[in-house]
Parts: C-alpha cells; sequence; structure tokens
C-alpha cells in the first residue's frame, strides 16, 4: 500500500516588536519585524525575518496594485496625522493593521506571483533596489537576493567573520549597503536587529 499524504500549504505571517529608529537628529520612525514560515512552494526561503517601516508597505500595496489591477487590494492602516511613535495604542493599533494587509495579501495567488512582494518579506533591499532586481537591472537575482540574504543572517557567532567577507564580495556592483545585503551588521538576524533605511524620511 502506498500512503500519499497532502500537505496543506500554509503561511504564517507575524509583523512584531516595533522599533523607534533615529534617522538623524531630528526625525525618527518606527520599524516593524515581519516574520515568516511557510511551506508554500511559492517562497523561496520557508523562514525569513525582515524589519520594514510604513511607507515601504505603502510603496508596496502601490506596486502590488498597479500589476493586479482587477484585485481590490485590502487597506493599509490609514496614515493619521496624529499618530504618536511614542503611544503603545497608536504604535499596536499600526502594527496589527499591517498584519491584517500581509495577511490578505498572502491569500492572493496572483499576489504572491509578484517578485516585489517577495524581495519585500524575504530581503532587507530598499523599494529602490527591489525595483531594479525585479527589472533585471541588477547582477543578481531574485532568489539570489533572497538566499545571500538568508546566509547572511544566520543566527551563528562562528558566521560573522565570514559573513563580513562574503558581504564585501557579494555585489561588487552595489557601492553602498542600501541593498541590504552589502554590510549586512546592519541588516537583521533573525532577532532582528533594525535596518537604517535612510532613503525615506
Amino acid at each position: 500500500l502506498i500512503f500519499i499524504m497532502h500537505l496543506q500549504e500554509f503561511v504564517t505571517v507575524l509583523v512584531r516588536d516595533p522599533r523607534t529608529q533615529k534617522e538623524d537628529s531630528w526625525h525618527s520612525y518606527i520599524d516593524y519585524e515581519i516574520f515568516i514560515h511557510t511551506n508554500s512552494m511559492c517562497f523561496t526561503r520557508k523562514t525569513s525575518c525582515v524589519r520594514r517601516r510604513f511607507r515601504e508597505f505603502v510603496w508596496l500595496r502601490q506596486r502590488l496594485q498597479s500589476n493586479a489591477v482587477l484585485i481590490q487590494l485590502p487597506e493599509l492602516p490609514s496614515k493619521t496625522p496624529f499618530f504618536n511613535m511614542n503611544n503603545p495604542h497608536h504604535v499596536d493599533h499600526r502594527r496589527r493593521g499591517l498584519q491584517e494587509f500581509l495577511e490578505k495579501i498572502l491569500q492572493d495567488a496572483l499576489l504572491l506571483s509578484d517578485s516585489r512582494l517577495h524581495l519585500f518579506l524575504q530581503t532587507q533591499l530598499s523599494p529602490e533596489d527591489m525595483e531594479a532586481c525585479v527589472s533585471g537591472q541588477t547582477k543578481y537575482s531574485v532568489a539570489d537576493a533572497i538566499h545571500k540574504f538568508a546566509s547572511l543572517n544566520r543566527r551563528f557567532p562562528i558566521e560573522d567573520e565570514k559573513k563580513k567577507k562574503e558581504s564585501a564580495s557579494f555585489f561588487p556592483d552595489s557601492e553602498s549597503s542600501s541593498s541590504g545585503l552589502g554590510p549586512s551588521d546592519d541588516s537583521i538576524s533573525c532577532g532582528c536587529k533594525a535596518s537604517p533605511a535612510s532613503e525615506e524620511s
């Protein structure tokens, strides 16, 4: 007898651990850890952990909507001028809204086919670098970026020295760490340190 087990595919997404990041002496912002655990064939990595800020979510929604015009995308939590990053209730309300947004997005097969979504969830690339990668303007592919980000962020201290050497040599065409795949000490391990998103205000 041959027993064939059909494992149901799942995607678990958690938006958690909001942290205040200082952009300069006058400006701060909050970013959130996005944790993914899945057995879905759609995903290059089955677990991943990145940090994103609110306006990166805004960018993602705009890009997904422009590529899937027939789909009505779920809304992001509203950007209120009264949002106070020092108010735990405000921050948690936004965190829950961002998680609900991703949960709905990840249920749609068409949206899951968009490479930007995977780069957003499984690398620390900036929006500019995600666009460049998806449009073939980088020497690395989407899969390369995801694999390399994962390998640079293993939670093993012994990897640290090797990680620094690898990160300097992986993308020779990248002169800055804006790719998130350059010096990864500023990116994250799955304990999720902050990533400086210097491309935004």
